[in-house]
Formats: C-alpha cells, structure tokens, sequence
C-alpha cells in the first residue's frame, strides 16, 4: 500500500478563484503594459490597460495610456501662423541671434583680426584678365563660400549700425508672421542673392561686404506682407524709397547687392504668404529651393565666364 499523497488545499495552490498571491497573502496587482516590473492599480480610463504613474496622462475622467493619448492627438490640427510656421513664445529670439552673429564678427573683424576677416570673408572676386589668375569667388567652389560669410561682415561703426537698427525695427514682424524657419530661410536666401548679383554685374574686379542685401530683402518681405494683410504700404515705400535713394547716391554703397537682395526678399516673400493652404509647406520650400538655385546658376555661370 503506497503511503498516502499530501493533498491540496481545497482553493487550490494560488488561493480563491486560482488568483496569484503576493508572499503575504494578498492577491497580485496587474502590471503596468509598458513596463512589466511595475505593479499598478490604476488602468486606462479608455482602453482599460494597466498604466504605472510614470505612463498616466492626465484626463477629464481618470487617466489615459500614452497609446490612447497619441491616438487622440493624431486628428487635432497644431497651432500655426498665417503662413505655417510654429508659435513661440519669442518672437524675436531668430532676429537676436542674427543681430549677435553680426556685432560678434563685427568686433572681431574691426578690433581683433581685422587682415585675417576682411581677407578672407569680404566677398572679393578678380578675374584672370587683370594678372592672368583668378582669385577669391572666381577662383571656383572653394571660394563660394564667401557669398554667405561677407553678408555677415562689417568694418564700420556706422555700417553694421544702421544695418543692426534695420533689422531690429523690421525684422520681428516678419518673424512672428513667418515662423522661425522661413524667416531664417528668407534672409539667407536675400543675402546670398545680393552676393550673387553683385558678382554678376561686378566683372573683373570686386570687393564687398556687409549685410545690407539681407537687410533690402527683410524691406521686400515687409512691403509683401503689408499687401497681403492689405496694410497701407505708404510707410513700407517711404521708408524703401529713402534707403534707395541713400544707395544710390552715397559713394561707396554696393548697389547690387541692396538691390538683388531686395528683388529675392520679395520674391522669396511672395512665394511664402501666398501658397495654397493644402499644398503650403510644399510651395514654401519649393520657392527657397528655386532661390537658391537661380543664385548657384548665376555665380556657375558669371565663374565661367570670367574663366573662359
């Protein structure tokens, strides 16, 4: 006769129901579904999931799964601008940045390594025919890069004052309206385009500096969107006008650049506040790309020129 087998308690080995004990009796808590050592109480309000504190979003009943929130949030249209971009809080912060760059590089240039920065940021271009070789943008892409650099070079107090003024006056309007990025995007591409000119129309010999091509296109932009909101443009003219007439007539001022600057701050402009709603972004981005090509064309094709 095999000796008797010790017998089961009646509940069965984890308690009423065939529930799992904790070590001092009680029954276990689920566990939280995105982090399975972590015991919970609490579930979602929609899905019913167990969610730890570390995952519970705040609803009007209860509490939500991070899962359940994404859902959520996947049709609810973000805030924007008139024209796409994003709402900030400083809606200037991209206009003290550029304005910081430039009296930065301002000291630098005037007080500290004044050879060193004018010669090799200035844009400066001489063509083969003057001494048989080419130097600075003529010389091929690897000096191309002084397009950019040059419009954020100065060497004169009254220069980078008046340019700095402009673009603290002006600049955060657009920047408010644009969005951080198009706005950024807007004053590269003028100033580029203002380099570009200059270089076209230049010839043999050049030098230039300054951000005052950036600055004529922030004029352009401006004067687009007081006629998109339907502003009077009296001001906006005047205040053009006046610039003008300064470029034109004081000895010194590279015109070129005022003026390419100006030409692609208000194309670049128009091309940002006047896009389709369903196909903004798209538009937006194809206008700076189109900008920024019609410059890389006219700098290809006045360095082959020079070179031929």
């Amino acid at each position: 006769m095999l000796p008797d087998e010790p017998k089961q308690p009646a509940d069965g080995p984890h308690g009423p129901g065939g529930e799992p004990h904790e070590p001092g009796g009680g029954p276990a808590l689920p566990r939280c579904y995105r982090h399975p050592d972590r015991e919970t109480g609490i579930g979602c309000s929609r899905c019913g999931r167990a969610i730890c504190p570390q995952c519970m979003v705040s609803a009007s009943v209860g509490f939500h799964c991070p899962d359940c929130v994404a859902d959520g949030n996947q049709g609810v249209r973000r805030a924007t601008t008139r024209f796409g971009g994003q709402p900030v809080r400083d809606g200037a912060l991209v206009t003290k940045i550029l304005i910081g760059i430039n009296l930065v590089v301002f000291v630098l240039a005037a007080y500290v390594y004044p050879d060193w920065l004018a010669r090799d940021l200035e844009l400066f271009s001489v063509g083969p025919q003057l001494n048989g070789h080419s130097y600075g943008v003529a010389e091929g892409p690897g000096q191309w890069y002084r397009l950019l650099t040059a419009t954020f070079l100065h060497v004169q107090l009254w220069h980078i004052a008046t340019n700095m003024l402009a673009l603290w006056w002006m600049g955060p309007m657009l920047e408010q309206a644009l969005g951080r990025i198009r706005y950024l995007a807007l004053y590269l591409v003028s100033g580029l385009a203002g380099s570009a000119l200059a270089y076209l129309v230049a010839g043999d010999f050049m030098r230039s500096l300054g951000a005052s091509g950036a600055i004529f296109g922030i004029f352009g932009a401006t004067a687009v969107l007081f006629r998109r909101n339907r502003q009077p443009l009296g001001p906006v003219i005047a205040l053009l006008v006046f610039n003008l007439v300064i470029t034109f007539s004081v000895p010194g001022i590279d015109w070129r650049a005022h003026l390419g600057g100006l030409v692609a701050g208000a194309l670049t402009a128009y091309g940002m506040m006047y896009a389709p709603r369903e196909r903004r972004g798209l538009v937006q981005a194809g206008t700076v790309v189109v900008m920024l090509g019609l410059v890389l064309v006219t700098v290809v094709l006045q360095t082959m020129r020079l070179n031929a």
